[in-house]
């Protein structure tokens, strides 16, 4: 509902009023009742879309029952049905395509003759209008480089509709209607506060030598390029919190070594950047669990208000988006084979295209990085460098990465068993609230981070609490990104996108085909707007809706647990990771070259090869099928056996290593 409260001011009335009624826009309720009789409220869509399915939340304000019926101005019945005293009742699937439809009215009738009515005045646009908002967010994007900005914009176009085309109306819509909304939901609360309790975790973390002593741990085995290549690659894996912190930590202080060994600049980078993201992405406890969780979220509640089906509506509302996230993990088969790719290449030594005259120059002599290159210049991202002296010692990066894990799933199977009792242990944990015990864990995590910190004298309590302030200062723009993904989900959801385009594709697409060209879909955003969190906030509210309108979600094929669904909630999150993780504006490519100290030109030319070869392999073998009936493991089986043969017989030996056996280690 949109209001706006008028003072008195000097100046013209006249004037003044018109002054504020453009720049409040109007002011449409969510229902209007008699003085007399029985009063009913409506809840609707902010813009109607002509000839698109909408629905409507009534509620019976009074006691007693009654019947209801939805008519149009010209008298024609859309929805008839009873109503209980105030409990919402949801009226599905109704449609109207302007002129002598609008307003619609709602008449109420009691057992005791007492009648009522509400009405309902939309504006009413074609169904086109509806992917404004994301197109416009993802246009701007392409267009200016500005992932912040444009996704405000497409807020505000979103806005601009639900307004009655006010441009200045729309403005203050933007701010009251979606983005404080979106800050305000508690569900969204709780990931901000877990976003910054892990980030000030990592600060601390950082400050304190931890993550160096993490990858201290693995030095041991840098003794050849080969083994120098490794140890860079379980560095990473062990980072796995914070993809910022995995790709800064791990290219500085591995640079030292792979330069010694002649590994490439290239190579590190590649290394680092195919670890950081993938890592991330598939372990339920990182600073991207609760972002993704929160999209899932979106989704499905998106999809259980638009389904016809009460059952499967009623799963998908009551449905864990926690428990969701983990049956996609067997179906991320990018960031999977991405991990894999990298432990391949390192084994077999083997590489092709760009990267093997890159690692040929380098062992040859030539150096580790080409004649003329432009080096990155090194950064330090506040909070995660060691204070000077500090010792490195990897169980004070350890001991609260395990109390987060710890805590976590403690929390999620006490909590879950208070709502499940003895079922299964796949029901406690879809019973649990993933966004209490995700604080629970991120609180314990940074207050035995700063514990171990201040109890051996390695920084003060005043240093803990500013490396955890600069902890949380360095996620800034993680929150600027989370808040205006989640007001644009709202836009998206007034403005009707995800049902327009349910309209117009659930007849005419293969739903088998749809988690490949979602992926590729989210692959090509990603890649275009360096940023994967934007992708799966544009993506997510649409597609889940969409393949459960085309039947992939339902108890004929498995319900939440269909291949179908699973496999293209996966292939969002997978697509907007190889967009972003080989993207030459995504920050994660930049802070990769950045810490390898590489051409950042030469990083995103030798890595992208590489990226290519897994996706495609993941289109094919993973999500194209698996939706025909693959099981997941002969699709790895599969994945994998095609990744080793391209690098046995595309790849090649780099000269130096022609002739040195596998057993053999070159010198220091």
């Amino acid at each position: 509902m949109y209001s706006c409260t008028r003072s008195r001011s000097r100046g013209s009335p006249a004037v003044v009023a018109a002054l504020l009624a453009l720049a409040c826009g109007p002011s449409p309720t969510s229902g209007q009742e008699p003085a007399d009789g029985l009063s009913i409220s409506v809840d609707a869509p902010a813009v109607l879309l002509s000839g698109v399915s909408f629905n409507l939340t009534l509620r019976l304000e009074d006691l007693g029952d009654a019947s209801y019926r939805v008519l149009t101005a010209d008298g024609r019945e859309l929805a008839a049905g009873a109503l209980s005293p105030r409990e919402d009742v949801l009226v599905r699937d109704l449609q109207v395509s302007g002129g002598a439809q609008l307003p619609l009215r709602i008449e109420v009738a009691g057992a005791a003759g007492e009648t009522g009515e509400g009405s309902l005045d939309r504006p009413i646009f074609p169904g086109w209008i509806s992917i404004l908002p994301p197109l416009v967010a993802i246009a701007l994007a392409l267009i200016f480089r500005e992932v912040v900005i444009s996704l405000f914009l497409g807020v505000w176009i979103g806005a601009f509709f639900a307004a009655g085309l006010n441009p200045l109306s729309a403005l203050w819509r933007s701010i009251d209607t979606f983005i404080t909304p979106s800050v305000a939901d508690i569900s969204n609360a709780s990931i901000l506060m877990f976003t910054a309790l892990l980030g000030g975790m990592v600060g601390v973390i950082g400050r304190c030598g931890g993550s160096r002593g993490i990858v201290a741990a693995v030095r041991p085995l840098a003794s050849s390029p080969r083994r120098a290549q490794l140890a860079t690659f379980l560095a990473g894996l062990a980072i796995f919190f914070d993809d910022y912190a995995n790709t800064l930590i791990v290219g500085n202080t591995f640079r030292p070594i792979t330069d010694k060994l002649r590994v490439s600049r290239e190579k590190l980078a590649y290394i680092v950047d195919s670890t950081a993201a993938p890592v991330v992405t598939i372990v339920f406890v990182s600073t991207w669990v609760g972002f993704e969780i929160s999209r899932i979220q979106d989704g499905l509640r998106i999809a259980s208000q638009q389904t016809s089906d009460p059952a499967l509506a009623a799963s998908l509302a009551s449905a864990s988006p926690f428990t969701v996230f983990l049956e996609t993990i067997p179906y991320l088969f990018y960031p999977i084979l991405a991990l894999v790719m990298v432990g391949l290449i390192v084994f077999t030594r083997r590489d092709f295209g760009p990267m093997h005259r890159a690692e040929s120059r380098a062992r040859g002599g030539g150096g580790v990085y080409r004649e003329g290159a432009q080096l990155m210049m090194d950064t330090e991202a506040g909070g995660l460098d060691a204070k000077e002296g500090a010792p490195h010692r990897w169980l004070n990066a350890a001991i609260p990465v395990i109390t987060v894990v710890i805590v976590v799933v403690l929390g999620l199977y006490f909590d879950g068993r208070t709502g499940a009792g003895d079922g299964s242990l796949w029901d406690i944990f879809g019973a649990a609230d993933p966004f209490k015990t995700l604080l629970w864990g991120s609180l314990a995590g940074a207050t035995v981070a700063m514990l171990l910190a201040v109890t051996q004298r390695i920084l003060t309590l005043r240093e803990s609490i500013e490396a955890l302030l600069a902890g949380v200062k360095a996620m800034m723009v993680a929150f600027a990104i989370l808040i205006l993904a989640w007001s644009l989900g709202l836009v998206t959801e007034e403005v009707g996108t995800a049902r327009y385009l349910t309209q117009i594709l659930s007849d005419n697409l293969d739903p088998r085909l749809l988690p490949a060209l979602v992926f590729i879909t989210a692959a090509a955003i990603s890649f275009a707007t360096g940023t994967s969190w934007a992708t799966m906030a544009i993506l997510l509210p649409l597609v889940v809706p969409l393949i459960v309108a085309m039947g992939g979600a339902s108890p004929a094929v498995g319900g939440l647990s269909s291949t179908l669904l699973l496999g293209t909630v996966s292939a969002v999150l997978a697509g907007a990771i190889f967009g972003d993780h080989c993207s030459p504006i995504s920050d994660t490519t930049v802070l990769s070259s950045m810490a390898s100290a590489c051409d950042h030109m030469d990083h995103v030319r030798t890595q992208l090869p590489y990226a290519l070869t897994v996706a495609v392999t993941a289109v094919l073998f993973g999500y194209l099928a698996t939706a025909y009936g693959l099981h997941p493991a002969v699709s790895y089986g599969l994945g994998i056996a095609s990744l080793y043969l391209t690098l046995r017989f595309v790849g090649r030996l780099n000269t130096s290593e022609r002739s040195t056996p596998l057993s053999e280690e070159l010198p220091e």
